[in-house]
């Protein structure tokens, strides 16, 4: 979280998906999800043909240890099994966690500091040879080289000795905090309780890699495949990607990924209306394609809502994100709680969903929690404005706060039209909050300069547009790194923008954080979710919803809550 490289992965992500997401109109079709029975073109899927994905952005940095992912990637997830893994479901049965290649979800003790997992039987590489626990505790010290960055910072920060190390071309003595008694055990020593390990667990970072099979920054270009797929081809840095079966693979340890096409053929670096239109068409190989980054966009909707046929083929999907009006209570007047407040019941939800795409592409949210089981989503709303704002309870709460003719403010956002962030959403609240007497100047900064400025406590400023996504699907990454004190970064970027340093509020984390019962885990993180709303710190806006075409031979589609995305490893084409 505390890295350059995090939030521009986290934020770079979201925008990509929302600067087209955001951009389909309300009448958007209705989901047509999968099963067995399949969806698209009639009948079961079966094995065999060839999977075309069509992608934007192409799978660079091809190597378990520099992937930023969450429950193992899409398309990493067809090469790198891990310990854990989402569940291969659709809807909220998708985000949980179940075993990997591990036999459970670990067995924690000494109050969840130590966790334990065992390796399940008959694991093996593409070459044929077995998959140990040395393999994975090696591939987890190699993500901490600095020539591989680019992963989670979890592991650095939990693990006994992280912090200070530096990976085994430097250290090859390994890190002390990560034991393997034997071939099928693995066991991890933590600094602190952490209740939500199995869920870090799966993170590419605990993919096996084979000491004798690493060739370091060069791992990318064939890394060795524990899972169905192996790579055969990656060129352009992953821009032209082709993985074929990997004959050692056997479903019998692998419950989750169904493996059906012979052949994936990854091919990125396409406009996004150029991916739309193909998927529309849907001719030849086309027919047998999908994406995993590219939404429907403006262009396209005229034809999709006017063709049942088209309609059919687009997948509705939820991921854990808020968009969000921040604060910064250094800055004047936002000091003031009760400006705060009126803020909040100034704004307008229905003209922000509509700056958003409209209402089948935003949810409007009252909590900063998503709307999901999940994340321990306990529904409140503290400063109940309705669908167009209290203009009335505002200008009172201004009047207390010593501005009875209102006041002016300036609300800083991204110049890039991302739809979450950008003037598009800023002019929604700029002609709301006038209503309140609250003049609105806009300032808006590049992509770049935004992120730079805004995630910065040094030139933080009082009023801007934010967001956050989930590494996983709980209470856990999402709520701690905006309000826990303790993650405040001075120097560097930092995500509390409210810069909220409250003993309760961070002995609280850490008692939810030693739980290992995931549901009363997120019961908790509902309740603070609710205490520290009351404080008006961020005002939440929406929640968005992601719709994607598919090739008219796809079958058995399946969308989880917790990536909001087709998963490619339950897909046939034939």
């Amino acid at each position: 979280m505390r890295q350059p490289s995090v939030i521009s992965r986290r934020v770079a992500a979201a925008t990509a998906v929302l600067v087209v997401a955001a951009s389909v109109a309300a009448c958007g079709p209705e989901d047509k999800k999968g099963g067995d029975s399949g969806a698209g073109a009639a009948g079961k899927p079966a094995k065999g043909g060839t999977l075309t994905v069509l992608n934007s952005k192409p799978q660079s940095d091809f190597d378990p240890a520099r992937l930023y992912t969450s429950g193992g990637g899409n398309v990493p997830s067809l090469v790198f099994r891990t310990l854990t893994t989402r569940n291969r479901a659709d809807g909220a049965a998708g985000a949980k966690v179940v075993p990997d290649l591990a036999t459970d979800l670990g067995r924690p003790s000494k109050n969840a500091t130590v966790w334990t997992y065992t390796l399940k039987d008959g694991l093996k590489y593409e070459d044929g040879t077995p998959i140990t626990s040395a393999d994975i505790k090696y591939g987890i010290e190699r993500s901490f080289a600095a020539e591989l960055s680019g992963g989670a910072p979890y592991l650095r920060d939990w693990l006994i000795g992280g912090a200070d190390y530096q990976g085994p071309y430097k250290d090859k003595k390994g890190l002390d905090s990560i034991e393997t008694p034997d071939a099928k055990t693995i066991v991890f020593h933590l600094n602190k309780p952490e209740g939500e390990f199995p869920f870090l667990a799966t993170q590419t970072q605990t993919t096996p890699v084979p000491k004798a099979k690493d060739t370091g920054t060069k791992y990318e270009e064939h890394p060795v495949s524990s899972g169905p797929y192996k790579v055969v081809r990656n060129e352009g840095d992953g821009e032209r990607l082709a993985l074929e079966r990997n004959p050692h693979w056997s479903a019998a340890t692998d419950d989750q990924r169904k493996a059906y096409p012979d052949r994936i053929d990854v091919r990125s670096g396409l406009d996004s209306a150029v991916i739309n239109q193909r998927l529309s068409a849907s001719q030849g190989a086309d027919a047998a394609a999908v994406t995993t980054d590219t939404n429907l966009g403006p262009a396209e909707l005229a034809k999709v809502t006017g063709d049942k046929k088209l309609a059919a083929r687009v997948g509705t999907g939820h991921f854990g994100y808020t968009n969000y009006i921040a604060f910064n209570p250094k800055v004047k007047p936002f000091d003031d709680p009760k400006v705060r407040q009126a803020i909040a019941y100034a704004v307008d939800r229905s003209s922000v969903i509509n700056a958003a795409g409209g209402s089948s592409l935003a949810e409007p949210a009252t909590t900063f929690l998503p709307a999901q089981a999940a994340f321990g989503h306990t529904p409140y709303d503290h400063f109940p404005a309705g669908k167009n704002g209290d203009a009335a309870k505002a200008k009172e709460l201004l009047k207390e706060a010593g501005h009875p003719d209102g006041l002016t403010v300036t609300l800083t956002h991204s110049n890039e039209k991302d739809f979450a962030t950008g003037p598009e959403i800023a002019t929604a609240l700029q002609e709301a909050l006038k209503k309140a007497g609250i003049t609105v100047r806009l300032k808006g900064l590049e992509s770049n300069d935004y992120s730079d400025t805004v995630y910065n406590v040094k030139s933080e400023p009082g009023f801007f547009l934010g967001g956050w996504g989930a590494d996983w699907p709980s209470g856990g990454p999402f709520f701690a790194p905006v309000f826990d004190g303790r993650q405040i970064v001075r120097a560097g970027y930092n995500f509390n923008s409210g810069q909220l340093d409250d003993p309760a509020v961070n002995k609280e984390i850490d008692e939810i954080n030693k739980l290992t019962d995931l549901e009363a885990a997120a019961k908790r993180w509902g309740a603070l979710d609710e205490k520290v709303g009351e404080r008006a710190l961020t005002v939440p806006l929406f929640h968005p919803v992601y719709k994607r075409l598919y090739g008219e031979d796809i079958k058995n589609v399946v969308i989880s809550d917790w990536t909001g995305v087709l998963d490619i490893s339950q897909v046939a084409v034939k």
